[in-house]
């Protein structure tokens, strides 16, 4: 064959073996498609207890098997839903999961300024409970795999990867009928190399999109019981050692202290990364402090961001006292009070050390200390991974300012599952929102900006393409 002729028929060759790229989305009309997929998941009312998640895995599945998307619907138990959907890819590289989780927890329906069920958009925001927690992030996941299947399967497109999406129960409670169940009964259907869950934060300071902080490792919680004892009697005659008395004492103890900074790999690379881009320059002075080896620079940044919850939390071990129990009557002296605390421990740190301290601290030998549930530690994900590395491009494509960061987060998610599962998990909460809206989350008037919608759901589709091809 002549030089050129080969090279010809060389590149025909090339060509016809290349997957056909990806087309860009119609994103006017994905953002409407999200948006009512959205509205109709908040309408169906999931809060856990009971849950009755079905209904909402029947909505998506519907949408997906719609789309000609292999799925599998289960029942855990009546009532509860789990639903997992996949897209076929070459294999030649283990798959990526997307997850997000159907229950809303409760809401005070008096304290809402709209029907906490009614989906309503007002002002630019879509109202209504699970906008953040956790249907939005399903919307956007849901949209994906759509986009995925129209804009590069049925254009004759390939992924590296299968895509697995997995829409469970029980999250806002055990967990039990949810990803647990899933690990137990069809772990086949849903393991994969690397996961995408919630977890993560997308935050807007001062007016500006400033970071996304991407979830590898969490908290673990804890509930911890103070019970206090003294002598019972009849109220009129008080008594020194009254228990309800002496927890209170111990409860003032406990709410004084606070545990020891303690700085990950995690939260280095956190303050580090974060402490560049801070607008306060006193915050931002401290960051840099918390970055360092420096024990003294540590602990003088730490004094800085304890005035700032949320960073004083990923950088010690919380202690929240939630509920108080004792008495009987108004007119008896109980001879027995108690205290729940929800204690969350640093990865890698003791419950059982914690307790110890606490028990000093109280210096009360009428008062006991002890863990009645125990969480378990899972292994932090590395954050030098494809799929942090993918996120970092899809966030920087949408907005070049952005700086994203490794994060520890407060709560647990079903992440820390996968993770001792052996799966590196990653999470994220891709809508920008400020402060005040993410502080609606399990709280009044959960809300989501409908630019914040759109531009996550454009987050998590950039990542999957990019992880997955």
């Amino acid at each position: 064959m002549r030089p050129r002729l080969f090279a010809a028929a060389l590149l025909m060759t090339l060509s016809a073996a290349a997957p056909a790229p990806a087309q860009e989305p119609d994103w006017s009309a994905a953002s409407k498609e999200t948006l009512a997929h959205l509205q109709a998941m908040i309408r169906l009312n999931t809060v856990n207890p009971p849950g009755n998640e079905l209904q909402v895995a029947r909505h998506l599945d519907s949408a997906l098997k719609a789309a000609g998307i292999e799925t599998h619907l289960f029942e855990p138990a009546p009532g509860r839903g789990a639903l997992v959907a996949r897209l076929r890819g070459t294999g030649s590289k283990r798959p990526v999961l997307i997850m997000g989780h159907m229950d809303v927890v409760g809401v005070e329906r008096d304290k809402w300024s709209v029907d906490p069920f009614a989906a309503e958009i007002r002002d630019g925001y879509l109202y209504g409970r699970g906008a953040i927690d956790d249907k939005g992030m399903l919307a956007a996941n849901l949209e994906t795999m759509l986009l995925l299947k129209r804009n590069v399967i049925d254009k004759g497109g390939t992924l590296s990867r299968d895509v697995i999406f997995v829409a469970n129960s029980d999250e806002e409670q055990s967990g039990e009928w949810g990803m647990g169940w899933l690990i137990k009964n069809h772990p086949e259907l849903i393991r994969a190399e690397i996961a995408l869950n919630e977890g993560g934060r997308t935050r807007i300071v001062g007016g500006k999109r400033l970071y996304v902080a991407v979830q590898n490792t969490e908290k673990v919680p804890h509930t911890v019981t103070v019970t206090a004892r003294g002598p019972g009697g009849h109220a009129s005659i008080p008594l020194a050692g009254n228990a309800i008395s002496r927890l209170g004492r111990a409860l003032a103890r406990i709410g004084d202290y606070k545990e020891p900074v303690q700085v990950n790999p995690t939260t280095r690379e956190f303050f580090s990364q974060l402490g560049r881009v801070w607008p306060n320059r006193q915050e931002r002075t401290a960051m840099a402090d918390v970055a360092s080896t420096d024990t003294r620079r540590i602990q003088r940044g730490a004094r800085v961001l304890a005035g700032i919850p949320v960073f004083d939390a990923v950088l010690r071990n919380g202690i929240s006292p939630t509920i108080v129990q004792g008495g009987i009557r108004t007119n008896v002296i109980p001879t027995e009070a108690s205290a729940k605390l929800n204690i969350r421990t640093l990865p890698g740190q003791s419950i059982d050390s914690v307790v110890r301290r606490l028990q000093r601290v109280v210096n009360d030998t009428m008062v006991t200390i002890t863990v009645t549930d125990r969480g378990e530690d899972s292994p932090a994900s590395d954050f030098h991974s494809p799929m942090f590395a993918a996120i970092r491009e899809s966030v920087q494509a949408l907005d070049a300012t952005m700086t994203v960061v490794p994060y520890l987060s407060t709560g647990a998610t079903d992440s820390a599952r996968l993770r001792a599962w052996g799966m590196q998990a990653f999470g994220l909460l891709p809508f920008p929102m400020n402060q005040d809206d993410e502080d609606r989350m399990h709280g009044n008037d959960e809300r989501i900006p409908l630019a914040s919608l759109d531009f996550g759901t454009r987050m998590i589709y950039g990542a999957i393409l990019r992880v997955a091809r």
